[in-house]
């Protein structure tokens, strides 16, 4: 059974980038996975002090919710990952998150010294934004961030969701052929994790 881990980045509980997560979630765990729900907006994590205290082992020295999320995404075999855009990039919550990840880079390219680019992926992640404008650009700052988090977590970007025009809490409500689209991306990352 595959272990999925979905983080939730938005700072609305209700928001449109957490229907679809939960769609998604629901999907997964249809198909048999095991998926654990992570959300960022309710955890006591500080942002990355840069005090490189992670130099010797790999290991942030801040004691807060982190060290536990990171034990599961790294164990996980697969990982979501929902956010809005914010300034073409992921939502405070979720950078909060990735900065932190920092001593995973650490300990992947400074301590184990391997190659970049030359990494085995370890999982499988999708991705799902959501942005409130229509810009032909809108998503490519926050899918270059999204890649690079991957990246430090040995994962490939499997598959990744956008979606524009969505912006006060229930818009998504009047596209179920998005929510559809989440549930049946979940279902196919778990089958895609079972089937190795």
């Amino acid at each position: 059974m595959p272990k999925i881990i979905a983080v939730y980045g938005s700072p609305r509980r209700n928001g449109n980038s957490a229907a679809l997560l939960d769609q998604a979630v629901n999907g997964a765990r249809d198909a048999g996975a095991m998926v654990e729900r992570i959300v960022l907006r309710d955890l006591r994590m500080s942002p990355c002090l840069e005090i490189y205290g992670c130099k010797k082992s790999g290991d942030c020295v801040i004691r807060d919710d982190f060290q536990a999320l990171r034990d599961q995404l790294v164990t996980a075999d697969g990982v979501m990952l929902a956010s809005p855009v914010f300034f073409y990039t992921v939502s405070a919550h979720t950078k909060i998150l990735m900065d932190r990840c920092q001593s995973l880079w650490v300990k992947k390219y400074w301590i184990d010294q391997t190659p970049v680019g030359m990494w085995e992926p370890k999982r499988k992640g999708l991705f799902i934004g959501v942005g409130a404008t229509t810009g032909k650009r809108l998503f490519e700052g926050i899918l270059l961030t999204v890649r690079y988090w991957f990246d430090v977590l040995d994962a490939t970007l499997w598959k990744s969701l956008l979606y524009r025009g969505l912006d006060f809490e229930g818009d998504v409500d009047k596209h179920p052929e998005y929510l559809t689209e989440a549930c049946e991306a979940g279902k196919a990352l778990a089958a895609s994790l079972e089937a190795g």
